[in-house]
């Protein structure tokens, strides 16, 4: 009896599962969302490894593949040390747009993931991009002796290149 059960149970799911899954491909042949609609190239930005107290700086890029001009109303932020700056005209349809997002890591340690919520007039009504990567104790992280002429120093930590800049006081890292 189980067996049976389960059996029916197993064809019913398949049965559903076969149904959405043809329907994709059809609301995917529409063309344009009608109204505004936000588009990101990418909505998660790994900035690899870098030390405690650096400024990840990074820019999210976005288009508009509505019908409808795009307005970017606010972005929420996971914690105080992201700040957002974002395009506040409206996006018309095709248009692109930017949200910068700056990550201080002054105080953090370890594995980070910071969230931005972008709310808009889009049918959607908010999306979400992210910041993700390790913050380490910067003596943890490779050193390197090319220094420059402006005094900053050049090192790659796994894919990504990162300028540091040191004074007496402070320990400030890009990520580019």
């Amino acid at each position: 009896m189980k067996k049976t059960l389960l059996l029916a149970l197993g064809l019913t799911a398949a049965a559903y599962t076969a149904q959405a899954q043809a329907a994709m491909p059809a609301a995917k042949a529409a063309g344009p969302v009608a109204g505004p609609a936000i588009t990101f190239e990418e909505s998660k930005f790994d900035f690899g490894a870098v030390a405690q107290g650096a400024v990840v700086d990074h820019t999210f890029k976005f288009k508009n593949t509505g019908t409808a001009p795009l307005i970017i109303s606010n972005i929420g932020v996971s914690c105080g040390c992201t700040t957002p700056e974002w395009t506040k005209t409206p996006v018309m349809p095709g248009k692109t747009g930017s949200i910068s997002a700056h990550f201080n890591t002054a105080g953090k340690l370890g594995m980070q993931n910071k969230v931005l919520t972008v709310e808009s007039n889009s049918p959607a009504g908010s999306t979400s991009v992210a910041l993700v990567g390790e913050v380490k104790e910067p003596s943890s992280l490779p050193t390197s002796d090319a220094r420059t002429a402006d005094g900053t120093t050049s090192m790659t930590t796994g894919s990504k290149k990162v300028k540091e800049k040191t004074s007496d006081s402070k320990f400030k890292a890009k990520v580019k």
